[in-house]
């Protein structure tokens, strides 16, 4: 169950099990796509056009980025950057699921709105995404540095990384690039937690009978 539940039958799940559940889900994940976000950052990053029309740049197809970085650099490439990625999912996911199960209850509690409907879990999970983002901003720029660096590497170890990056671009340093994503993930996420709850309500049972008569429309 996502979202605090004022019907439910059983215990009503503490903000500190969501942000547990949501680390542990974090870390399994990050673990397995991490080959494709270096590859994923590997493209952004190259100037030239990323087509097999047009291979003047280095990597042009997936497979092709995939064959050229484990020749060049060996498979260990493939999760470069993995110590603050892990960091990242273990504090994104936590800080999002704690939060939405906080404002589902604050909702709830200090509200008209019925904590249950999709309405309220697109709020609700665009601003726990957002609250996750700026606090895991700075773990998301390190490991994107880190991914990004080839065998000329620049920054040695995590706390080279954190101190070089300290010394010659200041906190805000930590923080750039921080507005495009707080953009993208209000409705990323919000839409994820709302048809979440609307699929959930199609494929569950009926619901019993509750004195909750609140409601948001979808």
């Amino acid at each position: 169950m996502v979202g605090y539940d004022p019907g439910s039958q059983g215990a009503t799940l503490a903000p500190e099990d969501a942000a547990l559940a949501g680390s542990a889900a974090g870390m399994v994940t990050r673990a397995l796509i991490s080959p494709l976000d270096v590859i994923k950052i590997r493209f952004q990053l190259q100037i030239e056009r990323v087509s097999s029309q047009h291979p003047e740049g280095k990597y042009w197809g997936l497979f092709q980025a995939s064959h050229c970085i484990l020749a060049e650099e060996g498979l260990p490439a493939f999760w470069k950057g993995h110590v603050p990625a892990q960091l990242l999912s273990v504090c994104f996911g936590a800080v999002q699921f704690a939060s939405f199960e906080f404002l589902t209850e604050m909702t709830h509690k200090s509200t008209a709105y019925d904590s249950q409907t999709a309405g309220v879990h697109f709020v609700c999970g665009g601003l726990a995404a957002c609250s996750a983002t700026v606090a895991c901003q700075p773990l998301d720029t390190l490991r994107t540095r880190f991914a990004a660096q080839g065998e000329s590497k620049v920054y040695r170890s995590l706390r080279h990384a954190v101190s070089t990056m300290y010394r010659t671009e200041g906190t805000l340093g930590f923080y750039r690039g921080l507005a495009p994503p707080l953009v993208a993930v209000f409705p990323y996420a919000g839409l994820q937690f709302f048809f979440y709850k609307v699929l959930k309500n199609l494929m569950g049972p009926p619901p019993k009978d509750s004195n909750v008569v609140r409601s948001w429309p979808v």
